[in-house]
């Protein structure tokens, strides 16, 4: 027992010597200035989500560094227009496999018009034809559905979900044509998370989903000018490549900020909401913070110093 004792004290005070080095003065581990500034935003962004009324999330990925912010990144989401991003890929995809050409006229009739379209509806019936180019651009920039379901019915909704079960994106899954009544009655809604709808917009800015014409085609029409809350978080002369989406009690907005030196993509999320409104600017908020921070982190060194 006594020798017990002694090695137990012996033990005790190596384990006290072996502390004390760890801890003395120049021996510590340095805290980076920028992971306590990370760590601020983190805190930021999670009080936003926890005062929402409702349920938000969200992603966030460095497109030239390893930075990520995720607030309830997982959570499944109901994606209105923002899934047209997917429909969009599906179509360049098929373009540069040759499946289709995006010259390619597509007749409609004003039986196929759909709620939410923009300027088809007062298009003659079965006067018009427009290409698979120009129906996309409406579909990303007026957020037309009656385009969307053309262009759909021409790529297939299968196709579309195959392509990002390849692209590993296994909770993003359009399951209905734009403002399907029926189906949204049943409970189908496009789906997606924060996280992968930022991973998939971060896939397509590194061109590992399309070559890099159909990548470029992409991000143009991504950020051809229009109203979103994210939008409205960013200085006017950074671009940015989104698409928001708005159903009653959600609103989304996922998108690539093309920041100099510091692009990043964002997706924020939020269902169950009371005041559509008030989604918005909390979305808004959260484009703001984001931007601030990834604007510092492009201006400074290291340690926080800005730099020419």
């Amino acid at each position: 027992m006594r020798r017990f004792a002694v090695l137990s004290c012996g033990l005790l005070c190596l384990i006290l010597i072996s502390a004390a080095h760890a801890q003395a003065p120049g021996q510590m581990e340095p805290n980076p200035p920028a992971a306590e500034l990370h760590f601020k935003v983190v805190r930021q962004l999670t009080r936003i989500a926890s005062e929402f009324d409702g349920v938000m999330g969200i992603a966030a990925r460095d497109l030239a560094g390893s930075d990520r912010f995720e607030i309830n990144a997982d959570s499944i989401f109901p994606q209105a227009s923002s899934i047209k991003i997917a429909v969009l890929i599906e179509l360049l995809r098929q373009a540069q496999a040759g499946t289709l050409k995006l010259e390619e006229h597509v007749e409609w009739k004003r039986a196929q018009v759909v709620g939410g379209s923009g300027v088809l509806q007062h298009f003659g019936d079965g006067t018009s034809a427009l290409s698979l180019h120009d129906l996309a651009v409406l579909m990303i920039v007026l957020s037309d559905n009656t385009a969307t379901n053309l262009v759909i019915d021409r790529v297939g909704l299968d196709n579309i979900n195959r392509t990002l079960d390849r692209l590993g994106l296994l909770h993003t899954r359009l399951q209905r044509r734009m403002l399907d009544a029926e189906a949204q009655r049943a409970g189908r809604e496009n789906l997606s998370s924060p996280r992968e709808m930022a991973q998939l917009l971060a896939l397509l800015y590194q061109g590992k989903v399309l070559d890099a014409a159909h990548t470029a085609a992409a991000l143009e029409i991504l950020k051809y000018a229009k109203e979103t809350p994210l939008r409205r978080g960013l200085p006017a002369n950074v671009e940015l490549a989104d698409k928001p989406g708005s159903l009653e009690g959600a609103r989304c907005d996922s998108g690539i900020v093309m920041l100099a030196g510091r692009p990043y993509a964002i997706s924020v999320m939020t269902t169950f909401a009371n005041d559509s409104e008030a989604a918005e600017r909390a979305i808004t908020e959260v484009s703001r913070i984001l931007f601030d921070y990834f604007q510092r982190m492009a201006k400074s060194n290291a340690l926080g110093v800005r730099v020419p």
